[in-house]
């Protein structure tokens, strides 16, 4: 009887072990807004509740990796003022912060409920040593709003959704996946592009892409539903369209610079967020990312990285 006892659970065993092995793993990608107006302020309400019910395991964000010496390079003096702030911060604790990798560990081990000022002062600075950005925002709104978020919307993507996900899934790190190695190049190759499109109809054929996608999004946003209808198929694509150049009417050179560009970033992207999912060997990764990434993305994984199973918001 102990024998057949004995064998039983290693037969279980073993059949866990191989359903684990055989597991697909999956990325959501969920596509945001970014920024909302006050009007529809609680447009990321909904998407939260979506994203704690897939009860992802791993977090990605749309920030500079820490270990992307390209994307720095061109963000220290790039276009954001917070990357920049943020660049100049890093350099500078750099060289008088005291990093202790056993206490950083022994820091973030602790329950969020658990950390106190000190700590979370502690895990800001490590971030911020580490040029670890996404990580370095993460704690700062702990810090400012607790452990329970913000009780008024920010109206940003991740005081509202990312942030509190994090929070709500005991996540103490979210991971990082963006890549603006040729952001200069891009928003170059945008200007030029418009300049070409004055007279050719491709400027006319975007202000009416930028208003359809406008105009359909009114009624959704009322009824607190524009972050499905942002992720809506239709409005995905449109959203590329316009994001690489896709809609022009006639190619010219800066149009085709700057979809050159988008899709080498989508690319890049992709890279990251594979590379990083495949090593932790997690199932259920989400992805949080402007939502004009989303198509290109989709791509991407669907040609290099078939092995993963890819689900978006409104699958």
């Amino acid at each position: 009887m102990k024998t057949q006892i004995t064998l039983l659970a290693l037969l279980i065993s073993v059949v866990a072990l191989f359903s684990q092995e055989t597991k697909q793993q999956e990325i959501l990608i969920i596509g945001t807004m970014h920024t909302v107006p006050k009007i529809v302020k609680k447009s990321y309400k909904p998407m939260l509740r979506f994203a704690k019910k897939y009860n992802p395991e791993a977090i990605y964000v749309e920030a500079p990796m820490a270990n992307d010496t390209k994307s720095w390079e061109y963000l220290k003096n790039g276009w954001s003022k917070g990357y920049q702030r943020f660049y100049k911060l890093s350099d500078s604790l750099r060289k008088i912060f005291n990093y202790n990798q056993v206490k950083f560990e022994t820091i973030i081990s602790k329950k969020f409920t658990s950390m106190d000022d000190e700590d979370l002062d502690y895990l800001i600075k490590s971030f911020i040593y580490k040029r670890d950005n996404g990580n370095y925002e993460l704690y700062y709104y702990i810090k400012r709003y607790g452990t329970k978020g913000a009780n008024k919307p920010t109206r940003y993507e991740d005081g509202d959704l990312t942030y509190k996900l994090a929070l709500f899934m005991n996540h103490k790190r979210v991971i990082n996946m963006d890549d603006q190695q040729t952001n200069k190049e891009y928003h170059i190759a945008w200007r030029k592009c418009s300049k070409e499109g004055i007279n050719n109809g491709n400027n006319i054929a975007i202000s009416k892409l930028n208003k359809k996608n406008y105009n359909n999004a009114i009624l959704p946003a009322i009824i607190r539903g524009l972050g499905k209808h942002t992720n809506k198929s239709k409005s995905l694509q449109q959203l590329h369209d316009m994001a690489s150049f896709s809609y022009v009417v006639e190619e010219t050179d800066g149009c085709k610079e700057g979809r050159k560009y988008f899709d080498e970033r989508n690319m890049r992207m992709a890279k990251n967020i594979a590379i990083q999912v495949i090593g932790s060997e997690k199932i259920k990764n989400i992805v949080i990312v402007g939502a004009a990434h989303v198509v290109g993305l989709k791509k991407e994984f669907k040609e290099k990285y078939p092995d993963l199973k890819v689900i978006l918001m409104n699958d």
